[in-house]
């Protein structure tokens, strides 16, 4: 796909500006304030994942899981075709209609199963303009959002040195973290060991109506694995579509053990 006219990116920088001003980075629901998140009954998570080899046709895919247990009540994946070019920066502008489409087919056949927050698999604040796919997502939709990205963004000054690789090693148990802190000394995310099994990290940020602190809480509460299952179980699912040769997904629910809860209940 061509690179974009120079035109494009401006335009897009401009409503990457605007939408920001609507981001909001504090809790705004009764259940983010609960020590157990009580009130909390669903969790969703949305990815777009492209065929091997193919930049331009992807698997929109939408599930919702009960929480605390993590088990399936909704799924939803449709193979869609992106005319948006690919602009480092901007993914919002390229993944994120599709997804708002899985979200709105949602609304309108089975309403009461709406998320109550939303996992993204990518960032939030933690981004160039502090304006990640997980912040598009949740101001377009209104709905709480946490970005959770697998690797990380360099953004002002938060790179992969010894300092970081330093901080990384002294993270020794699940639910350890330290703050992503920019030159400015603006904290844009965390570095959550997410699960004792794994000494990867994943970097948690906020995306909409959330704090960061209960974000990173949430993750750590959802996980099983490295991955939070709400996203974890977009892969997993996109994985035999892709195997089937379907263009639409049709809902089962995966073998996995029920999550325990790692909150009193």
């Amino acid at each position: 796909m061509a690179a974009p006219e120079a035109e494009l990116v401006l335009k897009w920088e401009r409503e990457q500006a605007r939408l920001r001003e609507s981001v909001k980075e504090e809790d705004t629901e009764d259940w983010q304030r609960s020590p157990d998140f009580s009130g909390l009954e669903r969790v969703g998570g949305v990815d777009l994942s492209f065929i091997k080899g193919d930049d331009i046709n992807a698997c929109a895919h939408l599930v919702v899981l009960t929480y605390p247990h993590m088990k399936v009540l909704y799924e939803d994946c449709k193979m869609v075709t992106l005319n948006t070019p690919y602009v480092a920066g901007f993914l919002g502008f390229r993944e994120a209609p599709p997804l708002l489409q899985a979200l709105e087919k949602l609304k309108n056949v089975q309403p009461n199963l709406m998320p109550q927050v939303l996992f993204v698999d990518g960032n939030g604040l933690f981004h160039y303009r502090e304006f990640g796919l997980a912040c598009h997502l949740g101001v377009l939709s209104d709905l709480p959002c946490v970005g959770v990205a697998k690797n990380l963004l360099h953004v002002e000054g938060v790179v992969r040195s010894e300092e970081h690789q330093s901080q990384l090693n002294a993270l020794q148990k699940s639910g350890d973290s330290f703050p992503l802190a920019t030159a400015s000394g603006r904290v844009l995310g965390k570095a959550l060991r997410s699960s004792q099994s794994s000494i990867k990290p994943v970097y948690v940020s906020v995306g909409h109506r959330i704090s960061l602190d209960t974000a990173v809480r949430l993750t750590h509460t959802c996980c099983l694995y490295r991955v939070p299952e709400p996203i974890r179980q977009t892969f997993q699912h996109t994985i035999c579509d892709k195997r089937s040769g379907s263009n639409d997904y049709t809902t089962w629910e995966l073998p996995t053990q029920e999550h325990q809860p790692k909150y009193p209940q």
